[in-house]
């Protein structure tokens, strides 16, 4: 993965600048291939959200995650042909990254049941039980961050 941090470009902006970059990918995600109504998929939130943006070395979109101004980690999305790589990691640390040097001294999520593994891979902790979400099995994780993370 060292080697891929090499090869993705993140960057973290503001709804204003990521939404024509993140919404195309998260259209395709969420609404076409796991069959999420678009009126959940986007909502008022964006808005108010750093989202993370990874490109490959052709300067094409292909992973995006939000951090809410709560701690919240949300709608991570990579392509699916980058699936399984590690791309989707380094947008999670980016995310984490960003929650530490605001000052929050833990970030949460609510995973898709078959994505446990990856979290808790990053440190993050499973709690409560399964809930539905959009059609989804879910579950709450979360990572406590360091003064210094």
């Amino acid at each position: 993965m060292n080697g891929l941090k090499h090869e993705l470009q993140i960057d973290l902006m503001d709804w204003r600048e990521a939404a024509p970059l993140a919404a195309p990918l998260r259209q395709r995600v969420f609404v076409i291939e796991q069959g999420v109504p678009p009126e959940l998929e986007m909502d008022e939130l964006d808005t108010v959200c750093r989202h993370a943006i990874a490109r490959n070395v052709a300067g094409e979109v292909i992973a995006t995650g939000r951090l809410l101004p709560d701690g919240h980690i949300g709608r991570m999305a990579v392509e699916a042909a980058w699936r399984k790589r590690g791309v989707g990691g380094v947008v999670l640390e980016a995310l984490v990254a960003e929650a530490a040097a605001r000052g929050m001294r833990e970030v949460a999520l609510n995973a898709q049941v078959h994505a446990e593994p990856f979290y808790r891979r990053h440190g993050f902790a499973a709690e409560g039980e399964v809930f539905m979400e959009a059609g989804i099995a879910h579950r709450t994780m979360r990572r406590q961050l360091s003064a210094r993370a």
